[in-house]
């Protein structure tokens, strides 16, 4: 295959004025049906910088995550090409290697530190869609979309399909639908299901990482659905506390190696590599909470709600 010939158009650019509209129609909407909740300008204004520096970071970086795809593409067992069929079948496989992404990027604070970014809004509203990292091709992230290439996707092609991944979820960041028909909620991500994902519930930690299809967190039991009995705030356990895009994008960072190199404790490399190899709230110590010891606390305070869905009777074991 010529790789010169791979033509994918810049889908996520061309969506920009659709955003803006979509963003001022919403506005207006919730302004009226969701007194009290509706968009905060300072917050809109930090997610639409976030969004507008992912956009340019990554025409100035995404070289990089290509490259360490295109490394891999001469040792690829398969060269599946291009065609509609094989399109389909890489949106799905890409959709797949998406969740597992997700999901490691709130169970590993490296990847975390760059993921918190798009979790840092306690609003939810289509700007919280925008709101993304600026520095995700210096993590190594692409690293785990290289079995892809290996069964024969393109990085080209692979590349493409996150950029219709992402902008399938831009949608589902609204409080303004409810609920979908039920067939589609139980395939697909919703704003439901994804209302579930941002929200800071105990309840609610860690659970739907789907990107397009909610079945993968159905199949690896990682699905909560929605509870209308139960608060929805959002954001992060402990919030940012500003709207400076700048601490935004590099206040974990700044955090993860400010734990890795303290001075405070006597700690072997082992322990200080944890600080970025474990989950989030990781402390050698205990002296900070994981979502599983959040949720431990909670279930204690409230056992009528353990078994529930995000709240597992084994979590006490």
């Amino acid at each position: 295959m010529n790789d010169v010939s791979l033509q994918f158009p810049p889908i996520l650019i061309y969506a920009v004025p659709v955003f803006l509209l979509t963003l001022i129609l919403e506005w207006e909407i919730a302004r009226r049906r969701l007194p009290g909740r509706h968009m905060n300008i300072k917050d809109t204004a930090a997610s639409l910088a976030m969004g507008s520096g992912n956009l340019a970071t990554d025409l100035m970086f995404g070289f990089i995550s290509l490259s360490l795809l295109m490394a891999a593409w001469p040792y690829r067992l398969f060269d599946l090409g291009i065609s509609l069929p094989v399109m389909i079948l890489a949106l799905t496989a890409q959709d797949f290697v998406y969740y597992w992404k997700h999901r490691a990027s709130h169970r590993i604070r490296w990847f975390w530190a760059a993921h918190v970014v798009h979790h840092s809004s306690q609003h939810y509203n289509l700007t919280t869609a925008l709101r993304q990292p600026w520095i995700s091709h210096f993590t190594g992230y692409a690293v785990l979309s290289i079995p892809l290439v290996l069964l024969g996707f393109h990085p080209l092609l692979i590349g493409f399909a996150a950029s219709l991944n992402l902008l399938y979820q831009y949608w589902i960041h609204t409080e303004l639908i409810s609920k979908m028909p039920r067939w589609f909620e139980a395939v697909f991500n919703t704003p439901s299901h994804h209302r579930v994902h941002h929200a800071v519930h105990p309840k609610y930690l860690d659970a739907n990482y789907a990107g397009i299809f909610i079945i993968w967190d159905k199949i690896f039991g990682s699905f909560v659905p929605e509870d209308s009995s139960l608060p929805m705030d959002y954001g992060v356990v402990s919030p940012i506390g500003t709207y400076n895009p700048v601490k935004i994008a590099f206040a974990e960072w700044a955090a993860v190696f400010k734990d890795m190199l303290s001075r405070r404790y006597k700690a072997g490399l082992w322990v200080r590599l944890k600080y970025a190899a474990a989950p989030p709230g990781y402390s050698h110590d205990g002296s900070r909470q994981t979502s599983e010891d959040i949720k431990r606390a909670y279930m204690a305070a409230h056992p009528k709600r353990i078994g529930e869905p995000g709240l597992p009777a084994k979590l006490l074991d």
